[in-house]
C-alpha cells in the first residue's frame, strides 16, 4: 500500500506544480532531512531528483565513514573494538554501493539492489552494537541521517522501476564475467584449473583457507576470476573476503569431506558480524562442495557459520551448519542450490534477495524451553527489493531433534523486522512444523500487518494451511502469478547470470 501511494503521488502529473525542492521532496518517506540536505538543488525532473538524491545519500554516508574512522581512539574495550571493525567495514560497503548507483551505468533493478544493500549495511551496524550493548558508542556514526535519506533514494528509485526493465539483459551475461571464464566455470572439472591449491596433508601451496585466497586474490592479473580448491581436511579458521578481493570461485572435495570451522559467537564476545566462520562481501563468489560450520553451540547464542553479502553469488552443494543465526544472507541477491543447512533459532536470517532451491533444511534440538525458527527475514524499508524464497526444499527435524521433535516447536519464520518477506513454494513440510506456521517476535504484533509470509502448493504433514496465523500479512497463495514474483527469474534475475556460473537451476516455478 505504501509503494503504491507513493507510485501514485510521484507519477500523478508529467511535472509536480513548481520546482522547488520542498515540493519534490514532500513525496518521500522522510521529507524533513531531504529537505535540509538538498536545500541548494533545483531538479527540474523526476530523473535528476533521484540523481541529487543519490549524490545527498553518498555525500552523508562518506561523512558518517568518515566519523567512524575518527573513533580508533574512543575504542577502550574489546566490546567497542569489535563494534567500530565491524562499522568500518560496513560503512565502506555501503559507501562503495552509493558510488555504483550514482555512476548512472545501471539498470534501475541494480540499482534498487546496491540501495537495499546500503541500508541494510547501516542497519547492520546498528544491530552488531546492540549485540555488544554499546549503542551509545555507535550513535556518533550513526547519528547522521544517513538511514532516512537512503530510503528516501529507495523510493524515488522504486517508482521508476517498470516491468520491461526487468526484462533488459536477460539473454546477456553480467560485464564482469569475461568467455573464458564462463567456459571455465561450465566446466565440471573445476578443481584440475584451480589458481592455488590448500591442503591440511602439505600436498597443496597453503594449509590455510585464508593463506591460499589471500594469495590468489593477490597474484592474479586483473579482474580475472580465481579457482581455490581446498582439497579435504577439517579447516580450523575463521576466513573473510573483503569486497575489494573480486571474482572467486571456492572447490571443496565435497560437503561431507572439505569443513571450515570456528566458534565465534555473541556470547564469546563478537558481534553477530564478526561471529562468522566464513564471511563473504566479494561481488560473484561461487561456491561449491564445502561446508561452512559454527561449533559454538546452543548455549552461546548468535554464532554464525556462512556470512555473505556478495551480489550475484552462488552456493552450491554446500553445508551451512550451526544453531542460532546458522547462515546470514546479509544483502544483495544470492542462490543456494542442493544445500544443507543446520540450525535452531533464526538460522536463514538476514536482508539479501536469496532464493533457495532443491535445499534440505534441518531443524536441530534447541535448548530445553526454546523453539526453533527457521527464518527471521530483515527487510526495514517497503521499497528494498529483498526477501528469503525457499523453493521445492524441504524442512525436515535433524536426528537429534527427531528424537524428542513432539516435545519441540519449530516455526517457518518469524519479524525480524517490520517489512519482513519470507516465502516457500512447492516445499516438502515435515511433521516437526507447528500447525500455525509463524511465530510472533518477542510475544508482541510486531510487523504482523506490514510483512509478507507466504506458501504455495507445499505438500506434507506440516504443509496444511487450516490452522494457520491470522496476520494480515500471511498468504496462502493460490496464484501462479503472485508465486512467480518469488522464483529466479523475478526475485534475482537469475537468468541473466545465473547460466555463467554452470550451476543447474530453475527459471520459475
Amino acid at each position: 500500500m505504501i509503494l503504491l501511494q507513493f507510485i501514485l503521488l510521484v507519477f500523478a502529473s508529467p511535472l509536480l506544480r513548481g520546482s522547488e525542492v520542498d515540493q519534490w521532496c514532500d513525496t518521500t518517506p522522510h521529507p524533513q532531512p531531504c529537505r535540509i540536505f538538498m536545500a541548494r538543488y533545483n531538479p527540474r525532473h523526476r530523473a535528476e531528483f533521484r540523481d541529487m538524491a543519490i549524490q545527498v545519500a553518498l555525500a552523508r554516508a562518506t561523512h558518517a565513514l568518515e566519523t567512524a574512522q575518527g573513533l580508533e581512539p574512543q575504542c577502550h574495550s574489546k566490546r567497542t573494538k569489535a563494534v567500530w571493525l565491524d562499522c568500518l567495514n560496513l560503512f565502506r560497503d555501503m559507501v562503495a554501493q552509493l558510488n555504483r548507483t550514482s555512476i548512472g551505468h545501471c539498470n534501475a533493478l541494480d540499482a534498487q539492489t546496491w540501495l537495499s544493500a546500503a541500508l541494510t549495511n547501516l542497519e547492520t551496524c546498528r544491530s552488531g552494537s546492540s549485540d555488544l550493548n554499546v549503542t551509545r558508542f555507535a550513535s556518533a556514526m550513526l547519528s547522521n541521517n544517513v538511514s532516512e535519506l537512503i530510503s528516501n533514494t529507495l523510493a524515488i528509485n522504486g517508482a521508476t522501476i517498470k516491468n520491461e526493465e526487468a526484462a533488459e539483459g536477460v539473454n546477456e551475461f553480467p560485464d564482469w564475467m569475461t568467455v573464458k571464464e564462463r567456459k571455465m566455470l561450465q566446466d565440471a572439472s573445476l578443481a584440475s584449473k584451480a589458481n592455488v591449491v590448500v591442503a591440511k596433508d602439505g600436498s597443496g601451496r597453503f594449509s590455510t583457507v585464508q593463506s591460499g585466497i589471500n594469495y590468489a586474490v593477490s597474484s592474479r592479473r586483473g579482474n580475472e576470476r580465481v579457482i581455490v580448491y581446498v582439497k579435504r581436511g577439517v579447516y580450523q579458521e575463521n576466513v573473510e573476503i573483503a569486497s575489494s578481493m573480486g571474482q572467486i570461485t571456492l572447490v571443496g572435495d565435497g560437503l561431507k569431506y572439505t569443513i571450515i570451522t570456528a566458534s565465534r559467537s555473541v556470547k564469546g564476545g563478537f558481534t553477530t558480524y564478526s561471529s562468522a566462520t566464513f564471511g563473504v562481501s566479494a561481488p560473484g563468489f561461487i561456491a561449491r562442495g564445502v561446508t561452512f560450520r559454527n561449533t559454538a553451540g546452543p548455549q552461546k547464542g548468535q554464532a554464525v557459520a556462512l556470512r555473505s553479502s556478495s551480489d550475484l553469488s552462488v552456493i552450491y552443494s554446500c553445508g551451512v551448519e550451526g544453531y542460532q543465526d546458522t547462515l546470514f544472507v546479509l544483502a544483495q541477491r544470492q542462490f543456494f542450490k542442493s544445500c544443507y543447512i543446520y540450525g535452531t533459532i533464526d538460522f536463514i536470517f538476514g536482508n539479501a534477495a536469496a532464493v533457495f532451491q532443491n535445499c534440505i533444511i534441518y531443524a536441530r534440538r534447541p535448548l530445553s524451553g526454546q523453539a526453533n525458527v527457521i527464518t527471521a527475514q530483515g527487510r526495514g524499508d517497503p521499497f528494498q527489493n529483498t526477501g528469503i524464497s525457499i523453493q521445492r526444499s524441504q524442512v525436515i527435524a535433524a536426528p537429534d531433534l527427531a528424537r524428542v521433535v513432539n516435545s519441540v516447536s519449530t516455526y517457518l519464520g518469524r519479524p525480524w523486522q517490520k517489512y519482513s518477506r519470507t516465502v516457500f513454494l512447492k516445499c516438502y513440510l515435515g511433521s516437526l512444523v507447528n500447525p500455525v506456521g509463524y511465530m510472533p517476535w518477542d510475544n508482541s504484533n510486531f510487523g504482523q500487518d506490514t510483512l509478507y509470509y507466504g506458501e504455495y502448493r507445499n505438500f506434507g504433514p506440516g504443509s496444511s494451511t487450516t490452522k494457520r496465523v491470522n496476520w494480515k500479512g500471511y498468504h496462502v497463495i493460490t496464484s501462479s502469478g503472485v508465486a512467480s514474483q518469488f522464483t529466479v527469474a523475478n526475485m534475482i534475475t537469475g537468468q541473466s547470470w545465473l547460466p555463467t556460473t554452470g550451476i543447474p537451476f530453475i527459471t520459475g516455478l
